[in-house]
């Protein structure tokens, strides 16, 4: 007899009475600006596609060529025989672009933060501090250490100084913190971080996951908007984000990427990355570093719609990022104007409690390279339209 599963339809039914279940709409072609979800036409303003790069000719052309040219996957882990020349390649191009000495890609940004974390610290001698709005595969990351932990109320470098000074005698002692906070497009005082550690003799790691392609010089990420290179022992990202691929980043020395290679789980036993995927994500960071005008269209996208937001009266939170937070305060307003917006076929999604606090629902917007202006004026006519049958005008 198969084992009693009642527990997963009584968790089922809690969710579905809370309206807390997750039900994604579905894409029914590329994730682009203007697409086609669930049978009609939408804009696009809920992808991490900050600069459109998913369908970018150069990328789309490089993972074809790759996959012809070495088969659809590796065949391995890298750690035995699925490394390949265009791993090797990609992870080149990345130091590059970070202006480090070196980095290491893994399957997803989940799988750096969960992997590596665990490996940075050995047992309750060391101290591991967390800025309170951490996303959640660092979370995951910290459970699977033996560290102490501490948390620090979000960006507040008062209480991050005291948590120092409370554990200045932990042997190890490391501070993560993300670079962009992906709920409320706000970023870390990096820093102020960094000097903090400085000051305490502590380790500095900081998860730029949205950051990439959209801070800094060119896009290059938080460290360079700070001109910290040399200041940061560990950056961690994602190609899923503004780079329009798919995979994890880790961007450092040449030892911590050793280091990563030799004891970091989740890199060790999973299989390697396609060779079209690879290939892509080489493609993508030389598009970036060469076609600036996707980071200066992101950035005019994102001063403009915010500013209109605003001038109507919406509360665009804490953000100073392309990710531009509508607050809403209740759960039901954010959920009632989600379902507005899509009835006039804008995607943007309701944000709602346990993943922000109760009183903290909101609308996410995201902006992209790709919206034109008259996409932006399309959505910010739904905007004025909604905001007043939710409340919020």
């Amino acid at each position: 007899m198969p084992g009693d599963m009642s527990w997963m339809k009584a968790r089922y039914d809690e969710l579905n009475a809370k309206s807390l279940l997750w039900e994604p709409p579905t894409l029914e072609g590329p994730n682009q600006p203007r697409c086609q979800m669930d049978g009609k036409p939408t804009i696009m303003l809920s992808a991490n596609n900050y600069l459109n790069l998913t369908t970018h000719p150069k990328v789309v052309a490089a993972m074809q060529e790759a996959t012809t040219k070495y088969g659809a996957g590796s065949g391995s882990v890298r750690a035995i025989a699925g490394t390949m020349d265009i791993h090797l390649e990609a992870e080149k191009k990345v130091a590059e672009f970070k202006g480090v000495e070196a980095s290491l890609i893994y399957s997803a940004g989940y799988t750096v933060n969960v992997g590596l974390i665990p490996t940075l610290v050995s047992g309750p001698q060391d101290v591991i501090i967390s800025d309170e709005l951490n996303h959640g595969s660092i979370i995951d990351g910290v459970r699977l250490t033996k560290a102490s932990r501490a948390v620090y109320a979000h960006n507040d470098m008062g209480e991050l100084e005291a948590v120092l000074k409370a554990h200045e005698s932990s042997e190890r002692k490391l501070i993560i913190t993300d670079g962009v906070f992906s709920m409320d497009g706000d970023i870390a005082p990096l820093d102020e971080v960094t000097a903090l550690a400085e000051e305490y003799g502590a380790m500095v790691y900081v998860d730029d996951c949205h950051g990439e392609g959209v801070l800094g010089e060119g896009g290059a990420g938080i460290v360079d908007h700070f001109k910290l290179q040399g200041k940061v022992d560990f950056e961690t990202g994602s190609f899923s984000k503004a780079l329009g691929v798919q995979g994890g980043i880790l961007a450092g020395t040449e030892m911590t990427r050793t280091h990563a290679l030799n004891h970091s789980r989740s890199w060790l036993l999973s299989g390697s990355q396609p060779p079209g995927v690879a290939a892509a994500q080489k493609a993508a960071i030389e598009v970036l570093m060469t076609e600036p005008e996707h980071h200066a269209k992101l950035w005019d996208n994102t001063n403009y719609f915010r500013k209109e937001l605003q001038s109507m009266g919406f509360d665009t939170g804490d953000s100073v990022t392309p990710i531009i937070p509508v607050m809403c305060g209740e759960s039901s307003t954010a959920k009632a104007m989600t379902q507005a917006l899509g009835d006039l076929g804008v995607m943007a999604g309701a944000i709602v409690f346990p993943m922000v606090a109760r009183d903290k629902a909101r609308i996410r917007t995201q902006m992209s390279a790709g919206l034109s202006r008259q996409d932006l004026d399309d959505v910010l006519s739904c905007f004025e339209k909604v905001g007043p049958q939710v409340g919020l005008l």
